[in-house]
Formats: C-alpha cells, sequence, structure tokens
C-alpha cells in the first residue's frame, strides 16, 4: 500500500528509510523511500510516456513531408545517405543512418518510423522523474515525469519521425549524470559518459549544444568547487571539438533553414508562458533558497530557460525560431511542474495527510481532461501539414497506363519516393536526375525548354502538388513553366484533394500544339 508521511513523501509501509549522506556540496540528507519507491518513481512516467505514444501511432497511416524527408532517406544504401549529406541534410545525417539500420532491420513503416521517439521520450521521462525525485521528493519525480508525456510539444514530437525526441533523451540522461556528479558520487567514468551524452545530441542536432550553458548556470548557482567546474569544462569542451565540424560544415547548407520566418513578438509569447510556469515552480522549491545547494530550481529553471532564451537570441542573428529546436528545455519545466505538485502534496499533507496521496491523481486527472482535445488533434492526420501517403493512394487509384506524373513543387516528389510502388509505370517526365544519383532529397529536374517540350507530348499527365490551403505560388521558373503549359494546353479531368496534397489528372486539350514529330 502507497501512503504519505508528514512530509508528503511517497513511501510504503511500514516506515520511509534516510537516504544517503550526501558531499558538502549538496543539499542534507532526506527522508526517503526504499528502493521499491526508487523503481516505481521512475518506471511508471515512462510506461505512461510509452503509451501515450503507442496510442494513435499510425496517426492513420499518414506521414507528413518531414517524416517523408526520414523515410525516403532512411531507404537509400549508406553510400547514397553520405553523398547526399554533401549536399543537403548534413545537421540529420546521424539521425538518417540510425533510421538506415532500423530500416534495413525491420523493413519501412510508420511503426519503425516514429518507434524510435516514443521510446526516447519515455526515457526522458524517466530521467526527469530520477532527477525529481533527488531533489524534490517522490512526489515531485512521479508528478514531473508523468507531466512531461502530457505537455502539448511533446505529445506532438513523441509521435515524429524525426531527431528531436532522441535529443531530449540525450538531454534528461546528460543532466541526470550532471547532477549525480554534482553530489559528489561520480567517477571518471561519469565525466566521459557526461561528455559523450552532450556529443551525441549536438550531433542528432547541434543546437543541443545549448545545454552546456544551462548545465554551466546550474553549476554556477550551486556554486560547484573548482575541481569539479574543471572536470566539467573539459568535458563541455571535448563534445563541443566533436560537434564543431558539423557546425561549421552546415553553415554551408544554411539555405535549407531560409524559409523560418524572422522573429516576432507574438513568437515569444508561448516562450513566455513556459518560463512563467517555470518561474512560479521554482519559487515553490524552498531549497532554491538555500545558496549552494543543489535543488530542483537550480536545474530545472537554467534547463527550461537558457536553450529558449538562447534561441530566441540566435534568431535575432538568423531566423531559426523552432519551438522543436529546443524541446529538450521541455524537461525543465516538466522538473519544476513536477516541484509544484510535490509542494501542493506537502502542503495537503500537512491538513490532511489522508488526502495527500490522492493530490497526483487528481492533477493527472485534471490534465488528461483538458488536454485531451489536443492529444486527439496531434493523433490526427489533419495535426500536420500534409500527407504523402493518402497522395500516393489517389495515384494508385487515378493513373492508367501510359500517364506521366509531374510534381510542383519538386519537393513533391516526396510522395513517389516514399510510395514507389503507387508510381509504378509512370514517367516523371520532368527528372534528369534522381535523388539518389544527385545527392539531393528531390533530384535535378530538366530545364524548363526541356520539361514544356516533354509535357507536350503527353496526352495525360497527374500533377502531385499541394491543396489550395497550403499551396504557395510556383517559385521557379521551372514550376511557373509546368504551370503555364497545364494551363495552356491541358484540361483537369479528375481531382482528389485529401489532408494537405492534390492529385490532379490532366488531358491535352483538343487541338493543342504538340512539339514536332510526335
Amino acid at each position: 500500500m502507497v501512503g504519505a508521511g508528514a512530509s508528503g513523501s511517497l513511501s510504503p509501509c511500514p516506515a520511509p528509510q534516510p537516504f544517503r549522506k550526501a558531499s558538502s556540496s549538496v543539499s542534507p540528507a532526506r527522508t526517503a523511500s526504499p528502493s521499491t519507491s526508487f523503481l516505481l518513481v521512475r518506471s511508471v512516467p515512462a510506461l505512461w510516456t510509452l503509451a501515450l505514444g503507442l496510442w494513435g501511432l499510425s496517426r492513420q497511416d499518414s506521414v507528413w513531408r518531414d517524416e517523408a524527408a526520414t523515410w525516403q532517406v532512411a531507404r537509400r544504401s549508406t553510400a547514397e545517405t553520405v553523398h547526399m549529406l554533401g549536399n543537403v541534410d548534413v545537421v540529420h545525417g546521424l539521425y538518417y543512418l540510425l533510421m538506415h539500420g532500423l530500416f534495413d532491420l525491420f523493413g519501412p513503416g510508420t511503426a519503425v518510423l516514429r518507434l524510435p521517439s516514443v521510446v526516447a521520450m519515455a526515457v526522458a521521462a524517466s530521467c526527469v522523474a530520477a532527477l525529481g525525485h533527488r531533489l524534490a521528493g517522490p512526489w515531485a519525480g512521479l508528478g514531473g515525469g508523468l507531466a512531461l508525456g502530457l505537455l502539448p510539444a511533446v505529445q506532438f514530437y513523441l509521435q515524429e519521425g524525426r531527431p528531436y525526441a532522441l535529443v531530449a533523451a540525450g538531454a534528461g540522461i546528460s543532466t541526470l549524470l550532471l547532477v549525480t556528479l554534482l553530489e559528489g558520487r561520480g567517477r571518471a567514468v561519469h565525466w566521459v559518459a557526461y561528455g559523450s551524452t552532450v556529443a551525441l545530441g549536438g550531433l542528432l542536432n547541434w543546437l543541443s549544444l545549448m545545454i552546456l550553458p544551462a548545465h554551466l548556470a546550474t553549476l554556477l548557482w550551486t556554486r560547484a568547487d573548482r575541481a569539479t567546474g574543471k572536470r566539467w569544462i573539459a568535458a563541455a569542451v571535448a563534445a563541443v571539438a566533436c560537434v564543431l565540424p558539423l557546425v561549421l560544415f552546415s553553415r554551408s547548407q544554411s539555405a535549407q533553414v531560409s524559409w523560418i520566418p524572422p522573429l516576432t513578438w507574438h513568437m515569444l509569447i508561448g516562450p513566455a508562458i513556459l518560463l512563467a510556469i517555470g518561474g512560479a515552480g521554482a519559487l515553490l522549491d524552498r531549497r532554491r533558497r538555500r545558496t549552494g545547494r543543489l535543488s530542483a530550481a537550480a536545474v530545472g529553471l537554467p534547463l527550461l530557460a537558457v536553450p529558449q532564451l538562447g534561441l530566441v537570441g540566435l534568431s535575432l542573428i538568423q531566423p531559426l525560431f523552432l519551438d522543436r529546436y529546443v524541446l529538450f528545455s521541455l524537461l525543465g519545466l516538466a522538473l519544476l511542474i513536477g516541484v509544484a505538485i510535490g509542494a501542493a502534496v506537502e502542503a495537503v499533507a500537512r491538513r490532511r495527510p489522508r488526502a495527500a496521496p490522492w493530490v497526483l491523481p487528481v492533477v493527472m486527472a485534471v490534465a488528461v481532461a483538458a488536454l485531451l482535445p489536443q492529444a486527439l488533434a496531434k493523433r490526427s492526420p489533419a495535426s500536420r501539414v500534409d500527407d504523402v501517403l493518402t497522395a500516393a493512394g489517389d495515384i494508385r487509384r487515378m493513373k492508367k497506363p501510359g500517364d506521366a506524373v509531374l510534381f510542383i513543387p519538386a519537393a513533391r516528389r516526396d510522395t513517389r519516393l516514399v510510395s514507389p510502388d503507387a508510381f509504378a509505370g509512370l514517367r516523371d517526365i520532368a527528372l534528369a536526375r534522381s535523388p539518389e544519383e544527385s545527392g539531393t532529397l528531390k533530384g535535378t529536374e530538366a530545364r524548363p525548354d526541356r520539361i514544356r517540350a516533354a509535357m507536350l507530348a503527353q496526352r495525360r499527365i497527374l500533377l502531385v502538388t499541394d491543396a489550395p490551403s497550403v499551396a504557395r505560388p510556383p517559385a521557379t521558373e521551372r514550376e511557373r513553366a509546368k504551370a503555364s503549359v497545364l494551363r495552356t494546353h491541358f484540361r483537369a479531368v479528375a481531382d482528389e484533394q485529401a489532408r494537405g496534397r492534390r492529385v490532379t489528372v490532366y488531358e491535352r486539350r483538343p487541338g493543342a500544339s504538340r512539339p514536332s514529330g510526335d
């Protein structure tokens, strides 16, 4: 039976057992529960987050454009992937190679595409729970670990075939290692593991290196001794040195993020709300007032605030403000939410000890009910811009022998790259070099005049493009040439629009001009 003592600690009967004494640089010994409670606090949030991730994992068999990039690159050979990384998406190179290995082992599919993110976020939740347990008590740990999986942004990327959840897991592990070292329980191997984990996160997304100034803020807050500071600097420098070549090389591919809009004031509303919630949680952590003590506030607040503010600062130089780049900072928010829950349990325990164990279940029930509409929305295809699999299904139904296919913009070729069987028998008349041969995501297309001639030689063309709600005007000469020929020489005879993608069948108008020799 699980109950609450006078202090609101999660503890099985008959009586709690003391923690081990920590070094003088950490907070005093606390009364803690036995090993079964430690296992419970760490495992329940992991299982909870895992269940949230498995719920609706396929999103009604939909895959959107960002995940389509992962899918199609993961199906290339290692040599083809390396060739592509020299031209595009080098920042995701390690993740693509990882997914290539998983696709080779288990085959392509939405489950294989997204399960690494689900498992990674479950690991992150367990790390938050462990941090809260050590620094603020079992109820704070359990509450923070459970809260992480409910955060709307986490629920979005929890089921995303991209590297951001893996980065969050690395941030959780590295922060837990840092706390172990600051408690005086670490050895040289822990410092090696810390530096390696930070470096691995940086290779998955180099913006995750912003965790280092967050950890530095924790060291300064807790007044870590000089020896600890020197070891941290050595580990941090080693991690940065490992990631620096990637950072420098990726600058040559900065055009990939040119679509990100400049920072505006309304974009700061979300981070401001997160910082306000986190700040309130930090104020409830009574240990934060003890200078030089390791506390949940000293760990959680920098982990939340520094990456958020750092991304804002970088975005003033070059627009980079996307919440997924600092998704890992939400571990700090969850930790501080756990502190608030722990404080609530303690407050109730002082007046109504029997009611204290019900605080967390009630809070979670209210949170689940309030966030259920968002949770359902994020598990639907409409939560993403488009769906490449639905468009591929439309192609399979609408094509006829001898048809050609065209993509506007060329990036919509991802539909064919993810579902090549659906395009069997169709000629990609604008393509000059395949994505694999050209080392790109979408391939290299022919000159506008050649595309025009190839189009005029066709009787039927299937066009894959964006639905009007998300479509943009043709941006290149090639795209304008495609649109002009279709408008002038062809007429639409069938049209399907679903989940952000549009497939239109065009037939040549009677009497329309054809190239000589046709």
